[in-house]
């Protein structure tokens, strides 16, 4: 299996409302490092899992709608608790829209799987994957 992963992050603010989370149910922030890691079966002739650019740029335009927000208050976020786990839900499931959509180029019908990893801190973080 082959991989091409690209980085970024978001600012968010957001509550997780329920006794399980203590202290994080108030109002707080966060910062998140943003792995995405796209895999390939194969590479193209020449050499290529996915293009690095387009990963890149798909990754950044997927989180642009989050950064600086509080999650609270978009309606993607409606009815649900925005755990890491949740938000890289989220973030997988609109890059996994982007690879149908080919938003990655003409080797976008080669990723197989998808993964969103979120660092909360150095010592934390949490992720979805799954085959496309």
């Amino acid at each position: 299996m082959f991989a091409v992963e690209v980085r970024d992050h978001i600012m968010i603010a957001h509550s997780l409302p329920r006794p399980v989370f203590g202290p994080a149910q108030g109002m707080h922030g966060a910062t998140f490092v943003v792995d995405a890691a796209f895999f390939t079966k194969d590479v193209d002739e020449d050499g290529l899992a996915v293009d690095i650019g387009a990963a890149t740029t798909v990754l950044s335009e997927t989180l642009k709608p989050l950064n600086y927000q509080n999650l609270d208050e978009l309606d993607i976020f409606k009815g649900k608790v925005s755990t890491t786990e949740v938000i890289a839900k989220h973030i997988f499931d609109q890059l996994a829209e982007a690879v149908a959509v080919k938003r990655l180029g003409p080797g976008s019908h080669r990723i197989c799987r998808i993964r969103v990893l979120l660092h909360e801190s150095h010592a934390a973080r949490g992720w979805y994957e799954a085959d496309l």
